[in-house]
């Protein structure tokens, strides 16, 4: 039978930065899984309750931003009882590396996991030479 691992859960960590907040909330660090091939980078953040409209990321100077607002759900005419879930911002930065193609990079959403993918330039995928017999 093969190792399993057991799933650890996280809890949102609040962002510990020595920048001032100009506007009041809680502000996460979402947690992230980064996978690579020979071809591109992945990377998957987990940003709960985060909306695609809600969803920022910007890449200026080699350096990724994503981050993302936690909207409350309650309506208008809801009363809270319990309230577990934090509201807040989602908030992470990734400096990029050289191989990285910029222009192609993508990005999707589901169910709260932002998934990137940031393919390599093709000069910097390895490949195998084959040598010639004479």
């Amino acid at each position: 039978m093969a190792d399993s691992k057991e799933l650890q859960v996280k809890d949102k960590q609040a962002l510990a930065t020595a920048a001032e907040q100009t506007r009041p909330g809680l502000v996460f660090t979402p947690v992230v899984d980064i996978f690579e091939t020979d071809n591109e980078i992945r990377l998957l953040a987990d940003m709960p309750g985060v909306k695609a409209d809600d969803l920022n990321i910007d890449l200026r100077d080699n350096v990724l931003t994503i981050s993302g607002d936690v909207r409350p759900w309650e309506s208008a005419g809801e009363t809270d009882l319990l309230v577990e879930f934090e509201i807040g911002r989602f908030y992470r930065q990734f400096a990029l590396a050289e191989t990285i193609d910029q222009n192609r990079i993508e990005a999707g959403l589901t169910d709260g996991v932002l998934n990137l993918t940031l393919p390599k330039h093709a000069k910097a995928t390895p490949r195998k030479i084959t040598v010639a017999t004479a």
